[in-house]
């Protein structure tokens, strides 16, 4: 059926590139100059943060094509979650999808993505080379890259801490105690607990041949699970999200580890007192200084197998990641841009917050995590931070890589 199924979906790209080559000979009211208007119904996924803009592009790509009716309907998928929501209802998902590029090898395997068709040659010139791989499966481009961004790093009130406060995670505790504020770090989101364990050289990734590689039970990764427990019950320490973070930052938060998605809000926030840095660095239970890592991608837009209208989902995802809507994103939300042209503006390298971005980018780490990780180390970080320590932490790492690595 899959079989069957990839040759109509072809059948349908190539008629489409007919119909789209036919010349168009009558216009309403038979005016044998006009073009015939047609009506395509497309639906778009995109996180929260992304609805204002994604509205606002989807009314100009309607104007720029003005011989078809468009009817886009949208909803709220964060990108972490597309690839979730969509193979629960592959036909009721999203035509046109954002997603994390850590999720396209799942999705190209499981045949929930298009080939990309439309501009593909367009594509690869105008974006980054590992955003390009970051698209890629077996040498082929599946997705269109939106950001090279994907990634976390230190918000903080200048007017609380200092460039020398914020280099280490000790200096952030002890000067956001003396001013009653607290430094948000969400450690009981898996995305952000990897940081530690990174910082002491574990491994977290995918093998060739698909398998995970995971050693957070590791002597290394009990170093930083141990030093997790010590900043989870300092009294600066809270756990939060992107809410919590924007209606925080400049008042109850002295500092936030988040990334440049929430660089709008902060800087609004803030005003003059607005900084970044990279992460700092944490003490481990023998007195060492210890950088933390972060993860590293990017965003991508594809377009769903079952899409009813392939080209017209491939020519809205290739728009809402071309170079001019890029730049618009970076403007309107500081996200960090794929596209070469863009990247080399002066306006991305004076930017605050990708400034931070770059100067973290040493010490991270390519997203391609094993799906199961996401859901057990969540589990993990959220005993911790509910400071259930009922279990050993040599015990529940083994658990942790047990349910990742097992069956």
């Amino acid at each position: 059926m899959k079989k069957l199924f990839a040759i109509l979906v072809a059948l349908v790209l190539v008629l489409g590139m007919v119909v789209g080559c036919t010349p168009k000979t009558e216009g309403p009211g038979g005016d044998p100059e006009g073009p015939v208007s047609r009506e395509v119904k497309l639906k778009v996924w995109a996180a929260q943060e992304e609805q204002e803009l994604l509205a606002m592009l989807i009314e100009e790509f309607k104007a720029a094509n003005p011989d078809t009716t468009y009817i886009i309907e949208t909803g709220v998928v964060g990108e972490n979650d597309a690839k979730t929501r969509l193979q629960e209802d592959a036909e009721a998902a999203a035509d046109v999808f954002f997603f994390a590029h850590d999720q396209l090898r799942d999705l190209v395997i499981a045949e929930n993505l298009l080939e990309v068709t439309v501009s593909t040659e367009d594509v690869i010139a105008r974006n980054l080379e590992k955003s390009i791989v970051a698209a890629s499966f077996d040498d082929r481009l599946y997705a269109y890259p939106a950001t090279a961004d994907n990634g976390y790093f230190l918000f903080y009130d200048n007017s609380v801490l200092s460039e020398e406060d914020v280099q280490t995670l000790d200096g952030i505790l002890a000067k956001s105690n003396e001013a009653g504020k607290q430094l948000m770090f969400a450690v009981n989101d898996s995305w952000y607990l990897a940081s530690f364990f990174f910082g002491m050289g574990c491994t977290l990734t995918v093998g060739p041949n698909g398998k995970a590689i995971f050693d957070f039970n590791s002597e290394n990764g009990i170093i930083a699970a141990e030093a997790i427990k010590v900043m989870v019950q300092d009294p600066a320490f809270c756990v939060g999200d992107n809410a919590i973070f924007a209606g925080g930052i400049g008042s109850t938060l002295s500092a936030g580890v988040t990334g440049t998605w929430n660089a709008a809000a902060a800087k609004e926030a803030l005003g003059e007192n607005y900084a970044a840095a990279k992460l700092p660095t944490f003490t481990t239970a023998s007195g060492e200084q210890v950088q933390l890592g972060s993860f590293s991608g990017y965003k991508l837009v594809g377009v769903n197998a079952l899409t009813l209208q392939p080209i017209e989902a491939m020519r809205l995802a290739d728009f809402l990641t071309n170079e001019a809507n890029q730049a618009k994103r970076f403007e309107v939300r500081g996200l960090g841009p794929s596209n070469i042209a863009v990247f080399n503006t002066d306006a991305v390298a004076n930017d605050i917050a990708l400034r931070a971005l770059r100067e973290q980018s040493p010490f991270s780490v390519p997203q391609d995590v094993p799906g199961r990780y996401w859901g057990a180390a969540a589990a993990f970080g959220n005993t911790l931070t509910n400071l259930d320590f009922s279990v050993d932490i040599p015990t529940m790492l083994n658990d942790l890589v047990a349910s990742i690595l097992g069956g």
